[in-house]
C-alpha cells in the first residue's frame, strides 16, 4: 500500500497567523485606478502607511514594465551638414540630377563651398515664395536628356527663359504650345537657309537632345520675369566644370559658341582633343544680322561629325510647319 500525504490547510496549523495574513491582504486591496492617480492621504482620511504602500507598488510597476527598444526602421535619419547641424534641404537641387554618368563626373562639384552657397540661395528663393524657372524637375534636363558619352554637339545659352511656361531645361527650347521666341525663330531661319529645313510652328528641341546635342545654359535657373537674376550665384562654376570635363574626356566634339557670353567659355575647351569650335554673334533679334545669319554652322557641324566617322545630326524639327 502506498502512503497518502494529506494536505492540511495553513489556517488549521496557524489559525492566528493565517487570519493576520488575510487581514493584511484585504487592507492592501485597492481599485486599479489607485495605481495611476496620486492618493492624497490626508484628504481621503487614509493613513500614511497606506500611502507609502501605494507609492511602493507604483514604483514596482514602473520597474517591472518592459522596455521596448527602437528597431533600425523606427529611427529617422536627418541629413547632417559637415558642422553636424541637421539640414533637411541640404543638396536638395543636387539630388535632381539623375544621369549616373554625369553625377559621377561632377560628384566633386557638389562638395565644394560654392555649391553649398548656391543651395542656400535657392532655398531662400523658395522660402520667399519666388517663382523659379524652369520647373524643379527640369533643372538638369540638359544633362538627363543627353548622356555624356552620347554628346556630339554643345550649344551654350545664357540663362533660362524667364516668362511663364517658356523654360524647359534645354537652352533656346520651349514646350509645344508656347510661342517660339525670337532667338529660336532666327535659328530656324538659319537652318532653312543652310540646310533647307522647314520652319516648325513649335519650339521643342528635345529631338536634338536625343541625338547628342547638349543644350546647356550657363545658369540653370532664373527668377520669373527677371533676366540674369540667378547669375553669379554658383551655377557658372557648375556648368564651367561640365564644359571642362566633357571637353577633356571626349574627342571630336563641335562647340557652337553664339554671342560674347558663350565665347568666353572657349578657354575651358581642351585644344588637344580635336574639337571644332564655331563662333558667331548671338541669334537674338539685336545681333542675328551681324553674322549669325549666313554662318552655316549647322552644315559645318555635320561635315565635321561625318569626317570623324559619326552620324550627322538631323536638324529638322518635327511639324507642323509654317507655310
Amino acid at each position: 500500500m502506498h502512503a497518502r500525504c494529506l494536505r492540511v490547510p495553513y489556517s488549521f496549523i496557524h489559525p492566528r497567523r493565517s487570519s493576520s495574513v488575510m487581514s493584511d491582504l484585504k487592507r492592501k486591496e485597492r481599485p486599479i485606478t489607485s495605481f495611476f492617480k496620486p492618493v492624497n492621504a490626508r484628504a481621503s482620511g487614509a493613513d500614511e502607511n497606506t500611502s507609502d504602500g501605494v507609492a511602493q507598488d507604483v514604483k514596482k510597476l514602473k520597474e517591472n514594465m518592459p522596455v521596448i527598444a527602437a528597431t533600425p526602421t523606427d529611427v529617422v535619419k536627418t541629413p547632417m551638414t559637415t558642422s553636424g547641424v541637421s539640414s533637411p534641404s541640404q543638396h536638395a537641387y543636387a539630388s535632381l540630377l539623375k544621369d549616373e554618368q554625369w553625377r559621377k563626373v561632377l560628384a566633386q562639384e557638389f562638395t565644394k563651398p560654392y555649391w553649398d552657397k548656391l543651395e542656400k540661395f535657392l532655398e531662400s528663393e523658395e522660402k520667399a515664395r519666388a517663382k523659379i524657372f524652369p520647373p524643379k524637375q527640369h533643372v538638369f534636363r540638359a544633362f538627363d536628356s543627353c548622356a555624356m558619352e552620347d554628346v556630339k554637339v554643345v550649344i551654350i545659352g545664357q540663362d533660362p527663359y524667364h516668362d511663364d511656361g517658356q523654360a524647359m531645361g534645354l537652352c533656346f527650347s520651349v514646350p509645344r504650345g508656347v510661342k517660339v521666341p525670337s532667338s529660336l525663330h532666327n535659328i530656324y531661319k538659319e537652318l532653312k537657309s543652310d540646310l533647307n529645313c522647314k520652319i516648325p510652328m513649335h519650339g521643342d528641341l528635345d529631338k536634338w537632345a536625343k541625338q547628342g546635342v547638349f543644350l546647356l545654359n550657363v545658369s540653370l535657373t532664373v527668377r520669373a520675369h527677371q533676366a540674369n537674376s540667378h547669375s553669379k550665384k554658383g551655377w557658372e562654376n557648375f556648368t564651367d566644370a561640365a564644359i571642362r570635363e566633357i571637353a577633356k574626356n571626349r574627342k571630336g566634339l563641335v562647340f557652337l559658341l553664339w554671342g560674347k557670353n558663350a565665347q568666353e567659355k572657349e578657354k575651358l575647351i581642351s585644344k588637344q582633343n580635336n574639337h571644332l569650335i564655331l563662333k558667331c554673334p548671338h541669334p537674338s533679334g539685336l545681333s542675328a544680322h551681324r553674322g549669325f545669319f549666313g554662318s552655316k554652322h549647322f552644315s559645318q557641324c555635320n561635315k565635321f561629325i561625318e569626317s570623324n566617322g559619326g552620324e550627322p545630326i538631323d536638324w529638322q524639327i518635327e511639324g507642323p510647319y509654317r507655310n
